[in-house]
């Protein structure tokens, strides 16, 4: 019970912060939560899929409903899946940024009037405002407005996003600042540098794309089996799904299916 009630007291915070940045118009890119909908859609959704799979493997809706309460384990598997989609996002847009800036500070521009070329520049390549780094552009540039320090904008920036290159730029920012660097040359530099590695994992992923298509493709291809040796063959079939020895090596054989998922989207899942 006391587990219970940290957990509703955790998510309360989490919801209130949320609301919070919502209010100002930037968000915590490590945070997503799931309105009520939302969260009854995807554990109706995993909960038909898991259920329909539990039905050709053990042919007994109680069992394959037992099974189906996993799907209360699905909104949080989706949220992390959201959380890392939005950051890949995030980063590649971010790309677009430092390129922007880099451009205007060697066209002789002070970075605080770059990032407000950048804004106008970024408009063009993401015309929806509502874009993330549309959103995080028009809040430095706000920053830069109040007479605050850029590298301070650019904290509260790496501080929400989690996001390594971000961070690392900040932090190259804020030292430069402090110790009178050439900005222009280390934002051009830093801008090179995060810039390839950016395009580096993207030529990864493309290359590991087919790779994970496979892997999936193996990890159904056991229920397929399963459905075309009931379907073809019932009677070979039948000691299966009557008897309780049966039951027990169906039960092993779907947890050695997840588990051999779960370790190929492993290896499949390289960061750079």
């Amino acid at each position: 019970m006391a587990k219970t009630k940290a957990d509703k007291k955790a998510q309360k915070e989490l919801r209130a912060l949320q609301w919070e940045q919502q209010q100002s118009g930037v968000i915590d890119y490590n945070i997503y939560i799931m309105s009520k909908k939302e969260n009854i859609l995807n554990i109706i959704f995993a909960a038909a899929v898991i259920f329909a799979v539990g039905m050709i493997f053990y042919h007994n809706p109680i069992l394959a409903a037992l099974l189906s309460l996993f799907a209360f384990k699905y909104p949080k598997i989706r949220t992390s899946a959201i959380i890392k989609k939005r950051k890949n996002a995030l980063t590649i847009q971010f790309r677009d940024l430092l390129y922007s800036v880099s451009s205007s500070m060697e066209a002789g521009r002070s970075l605080e009037m770059a990032f407000k070329d950048a804004l106008k520049d970024l408009a063009i390549i993401y015309p929806n405002p509502e874009t993330p780094i549309m959103i995080e552009t028009t809040f430095i540039v706000r920053k830069i407005e109040m007479n605050e320090p850029v590298e301070q904008a650019l904290d509260e920036f790496s501080c929400r996003s989690h996001i390594d290159d971000i961070e690392n730029f900040a932090d190259v920012i804020r030292v430069c600042k402090r110790t009178g660097g050439n900005l222009a040359d280390v934002v051009r530099n830093t801008s090179q540098v995060i810039g390839d590695k950016i395009e580096t994992k993207r030529e990864i992923e493309t290359t590991i794309t087919g790779k994970k298509f496979e892997s999936r493709i193996m990890a159904v291809m056991p229920i397929f089996m399963v459905l075309m040796l009931s379907l073809s063959s019932p009677e070979f079939m039948e000691p299966v799904f009557t008897t309780i020895t049966g039951n027990i090596v169906m039960t092993i054989a779907i947890a050695l299916f997840t588990i051999a998922f779960l370790i190929s989207e492993k290896i499949v899942d390289i960061e750079v």
